[in-house]
Parts: C-alpha cells; structure tokens; sequence
C-alpha cells in the first residue's frame, strides 16, 4: 500500500464514518478498485476506525468530560448513561466475539457490500417519517438497546454504524441530538473493543504496512472531524434522509461494476 493509497483509504474512513454510508464498506469498495489484497486490509482498517473515535472523542469532549467528572462525583445521572452504553454494546461484543470469523470473511466478498449498502439506504429513507416525531431527549435501557443491536448488526462491511444507529434511535423517539450523541459515544466503545481485539495483529505488522496505517490515521481524524459536525447539522436539519439516495447509487453502481469485470 503507498502513501498515496493510504492517504485516500484515510479520508474515506474519515468522511463515511460520519457520514451515514458505511466507513468499511467504501473501504472495500476502494480497496477494490486500487487493486489491494482487501482480506489483508482488516489492520489498515481497524486502526483508521481508531482515528475517528479519536475524532468523535474531540468533539464531544464536554459531554464527556461531564460523564467522567459526574461518574468520579457518584452522580446518579452520570452512571445511569454510562449504564446505558455498557447495556448497548453487549449485543456487538457477542456478535463480535462469536462471529469474528464469519465476519472477517465478508471483508473479503465485495459483493456483499453493494447489497449491504442498497439496505442501508432503504434504513436510512425510514428517518424521512420518524425524525419529526423523535423528542426525548434521553435514551431509555430498551432504545440503548435496540440502538446497540442495530449496532451488532452493522458489523458488516456495507451496513453503516452510524445511519442504522441513528435512525432506530428515531424511530424510538429519541431526538436528532440525541440519537447522534448517543450514537457517536456508544461507537466509542464498540470502536475501541475491535481495536483491542486487533491488537495482536496490528503488533506484528510489517514496518511498511504501519506507515500506512500512520498516514492513513492522519487522513481519517482530519477528516472525520470535518465530517461528524456536518453530519449533526444535516441530521438536526431533518436532512438525513437524503444519503439514502447515495447509498443506494453506490451500492448499484459497485454490483454492476463487478458484474462488469466478471
């Protein structure tokens, strides 16, 4: 992988990441087209999610600081939401856990991904109804989770985190901010268990295989951080729904394209 690949692969993390079309999934896609062995890619990938968790990390850093500070304070508030994230992350601990190889497997089926991403502009066309009715402003134990299987199920490369996360959050009612906040801080914990699981395998990389993944995590945390605040401006401006339309022309173009090189 050059600088130049994983300068591209980066800023495609960083950007669908946050935007709700699915990070791995157009890491596949790109992986893909430039040619690269994508099974081989699942460390390159793993340490650019890392790089927008540290995105999603600065900007909600007052919230999180609050969480912290509450939690150290024995604030009930603060433990009842940290609760909640634990609660919603059991379901993508035990899908991740039980079917990591099953899953690794996906990564290298790049068909599968233009399946998945046709379903996740059909899940994301659904927040075009429920957005106007999402008002709570606090998620309860069921939303985290439901939230958090939507999660598990968005594993697979195509299915994106974020926009499945969100739109069962409205559909449960729960408001655009908070359905984003909620969503970007459970992806915190879910990101940093996939690392840790990866850590064995990002340990014996090859020297030139961590530059990449230097350049790559550079790449991503620039652009994710450009990416989340527009995401949560699209989503409170009841825009959401329209990268429906993208996911779905991605995903067809992608499936026609292999049949084409078939």
């Amino acid at each position: 992988m050059s600088a130049s690949e994983a300068f591209l692969l980066g800023l495609v993390q960083g950007l669908t990441e946050f935007f709700p079309v699915s990070s791995s999934g157009h890491l596949v896609i790109f992986q893909k087209l430039l040619g690269l062995d994508v099974g081989a890619g699942l460390v390159f990938e793993i340490s650019v999610h890392v790089a927008t968790l540290v995105a999603i990390a600065m900007y909600y850093r007052s919230r999180i600081v609050d969480l912290v500070v509450g939690a150290a304070k024995r604030e009930g508030a603060a433990w009842i939401y940290i609760g909640k994230l634990a609660f919603g992350t059991l379901p993508a601990v035990g899908v991740a856990l039980s079917g990591r190889h099953f899953i690794e497997q996906q990564f290298s089926k790049p068909e599968v991904v233009g399946v998945a991403l046709l379903v996740t502009g059909t899940i994301l066309w659904t927040t075009r109804w429920t957005v106007r009715s999402a008002h709570a402003t606090d998620p309860t134990w069921i939303m985290a989770l439901l939230v958090g299987c939507a999660q598990a199920f968005a594993i697979m490369p195509g299915i994106s985190r974020s926009g499945t996360t969100v739109a069962v959050a409205l559909a449960l009612g729960l408001a655009p901010a908070a359905a984003a906040e909620f969503s970007f801080l459970l992806g915190i914990v879910a990101i940093a268990g996939a690392a840790v699981l990866m850590l064995s395998d990002v340990t014996s990389a090859s020297p030139e295989l961590l530059g990449s993944v230097a350049i790559g995590f550079t790449s991503a945390l620039v652009s994710g951080m450009a990416a989340i605040w527009l995401f949560v401006r699209m989503l409170k401006r009841q825009a959401f729904h329209h990268f429906a339309w993208y996911a779905w022309a991605a995903g067809a173009a992608f499936l026609a394209w292999l049949q084409l090189e078939i």
